[in-house]
């Protein structure tokens, strides 16, 4: 069986030989690339199964590489996690609107950026063998019937309004992404109805209100927006 294949975009050699170490120390394989335009070209030759992007990088920054992977087909549903500094937040909202599926800010810790390395690599291969199609999602004591528009908590049918269902769903769905306020406001209302995207906020109050001892599945990103609880 083959290693997963990370490629590595980083413009601080410090930073990408940190990265670098500890990938392969877990056993993946890993190429690197200081500038971004080297790194579209060596993430379109070698078809890797994880990017690990930083934002502002030489030649192309990082989400115009970002964008560029998501709008091709070959590499649309490519694990993309982000690096950022902390001043570099609203840049971080951008990214995860452009499709990344997760963000580090710098400074990280190694052992927290392997753990999100895992979780999306593990989500990423169930995905391509369970395919789009599925009917519940579960998680623990949670069920989400998907084709009833039920939730149910330990047995309990929980009573959700419509927007709460879809905003659970969408975070279920893909547990450990973080997705930003617009991400989800887009999901679940569209993107042609124009909606301040700080009501979301209300929302997951309700639906943590409703989940109640359960309700730390839903995590807040500071600066970004909300995630479900990869606890797998």
């Amino acid at each position: 069986m083959s290693k997963p294949l990370i490629v590595v975009v980083e413009d601080e050699t410090d930073i990408q030989d940190i990265i670098t170490y500890n990938l392969k120390r877990e056993g993946y394989d890993v190429l690197t690339a200081s500038r971004g335009d080297q790194g579209l070209s060596l993430i379109q030759a070698k078809n890797p199964d994880l990017v690990i992007l930083d934002i502002m990088l030489p030649g192309i920054d990082g989400l115009t590489i970002c964008q560029q992977l998501r709008a091709a087909a070959k590499t649309k549903a490519l694990p993309i996690i982000i690096l950022s500094a902390k001043e570099e937040e609203s840049d971080v909202v951008i990214g995860l609107g452009l499709g990344a599926d997760d963000y580090m800010p710098k400074p990280f810790s190694p052992r927290e950026l392997l753990a999100r390395v895992k979780a999306l690599l593990r989500r990423a291969t169930a995905q391509e063998s369970q395919g789009q199609g599925q009917d519940q999602i579960r998680h623990g004591d949670l069920v989400i019937d998907i084709d009833r528009h039920q939730v149910n908590l330990k047995g309990v049918a929980l009573k959700l309004t419509a927007t709460e269902f879809k905003l659970l769903m969408v975070l279920a769905s893909q547990p450990g992404r973080a997705f930003s306020r617009e991400q989800l406001l887009n999901r679940v209302v569209g993107d042609a109805v124009v909606v301040v995207d700080r009501n979301i906020d209300v929302h997951i109050r309700s639906v943590r209100k409703k989940l109640g001892v359960q309700t730390g599945l839903i995590e807040t990103v500071r600066g970004v927006g909300y995630r479900f609880a990869d606890r797998s």
